[in-house]
């Protein structure tokens, strides 16, 4: 659960700071005795430094303060109700453009849809995405009344069942439980029309069918899926048409302890440079080695989860999303001066999918399109957390 607490040592103003926090809750100490030497060590060095990060926050929030980092139950469901509220509004997308969107939620869902083609294995995927959070928790606070912020999936802590997570384990306070259990094959990945590549069979989790316990059991997807998924054809117009169909989910520990564990976690934090950094975040496209991005997908999996362009369908993408988003942040606190504007990363530096057709470096001033769902920005404007119209940090 996102809660807040104060950088008081800041060179700025004392100002207050949002902290994002832990979709899943738990002891926060207990967190920490699980983890390698290193990332405690990690953590350390991040606590002690935060003070001497300069914070140019256009708008810091300063309304309240708890530093535990965990999401208590009553936090769970105010979370939930504001997601369940964005899913009731009605869409901003014209019909001409989606005639599927029926929601501000399924907004959202449509920029990515979209775009999926020019944000991933791209050099804009990271401040992309974090802009394409950002705007969603924007949407809960501002049009639903959310009074907290957006969630992360803290990956490893649940990684030997996922599905008996808090995340998932189908009660009130959860995001929705796992399918129900059909016995099946695991999902393929194929990769999209255009740009090369061979399918790659993955594990399947232990779910599979449609989900029927939690907040969001029998929940409407309405968009979807581009490309087909076991037991369910592609949508019309290219997966913008109106799709109307149950929520399924096929989580499992598969995935998660393979790709998500906490020496990924710890891994991420060495890497020298934006380049392997994605490497080990992303994977490698059209091999086995899918890193957490697509590891964590393919551990919700399941309609529209394992659908890579209409994903953020299900409400668990986004605390993925958050976790991708906290990783980065930590990753640039290393070394900020340097990482907020290291942007480009080898072959996925580019402007297309793994520069595949060859295309152009990305760019600082380039503009994040966030369609019909939100507003825009430059990817300058959204490198650093803790400047212009952001003004967050993770515990």
């Amino acid at each position: 659960m996102s809660v807040l607490a104060s950088f008081g040592k800041t060179r700025a103003s004392l100002a207050t700071v949002q902290v994002r926090g832990d979709v899943a809750g738990g002891d926060q100490d207990a967190k920490l005795e699980a983890m390698p030497e290193f990332e405690k060590d990690f953590f350390s060095f991040l606590s002690s430094t935060l003070g001497e990060l300069e914070t140019l926050c256009v708008n810091p929030f300063t309304d309240g303060e708890n530093p535990s980092g965990s999401l208590s139950k009553s936090e769970r469901l105010d979370y939930i109700k504001a997601v369940k509220c964005l899913q009731k509004l009605p869409s901003r997308t014209p019909a001409h453009v989606s005639a599927g969107a029926r929601s501000r939620f399924d907004d959202f869902v449509v920029t990515h849809i979209q775009q999926t083609l020019t944000i991933h294995y791209t050099g804009n995927f990271m401040p992309w995405h974090r802009w394409f959070v950002y705007q969603y928790e924007k949407a809960l606070r501002e049009e639903c009344g959310y009074e907290g912020y957006q969630p992360y999936w803290d990956w490893p802590k649940y990684a030997s069942a996922p599905e008996k997570s808090p995340i998932f384990n189908g009660d009130r306070y959860s995001l929705g439980g796992n399918g129900e259990y059909i016995a099946h094959n695991g999902p393929v990945i194929s990769p999209p029309s255009g740009v090369g590549g061979g399918d790659i069979q993955l594990p399947a989790g232990v779910g599979g069918g449609y989900v029927v316990t939690g907040p969001f059991a029998n929940m409407t997807v309405n968009l979807g899926p581009v490309g087909g998924l076991q037991g369910t054809s592609p949508g019309p117009d290219g997966g913008l048409g109106y799709n109307p169909r149950r929520l399924k989910r096929d989580v499992g520990p598969a995935m998660n302890q393979r790709y998500a564990n906490y020496t990924t976690v710890l891994n991420l934090l060495l890497k020298p440079n934006i380049s392997e950094y994605r490497l080990l975040s992303e994977g490698v496209p059209y091999t086995v080695e899918i890193g957490p991005h697509g590891g964590i997908h393919y551990t919700i999996s399941g309609d529209p989860g394992a659908d890579l362009f209409t994903s953020p369908g299900d409400p668990a993408f986004w605390v993925h999303h958050g976790m991708m988003d906290r990783m980065w942040t930590f990753w640039q606190a290393v070394d900020p001066k340097k990482r907020h504007k290291e942007l480009n990363g080898g072959d996925y530096g580019h402007i297309t999918w793994a520069n595949s057709p060859t295309s152009r470096k990305a760019r600082l001033d380039d503009v994040i399109d966030m369609g019909f769902a939100a507003p825009s920005a430059k990817i300058k404007d959204v490198m650093d957390t803790l400047s212009g119209p952001l003004c967050y940090f993770y515990l």
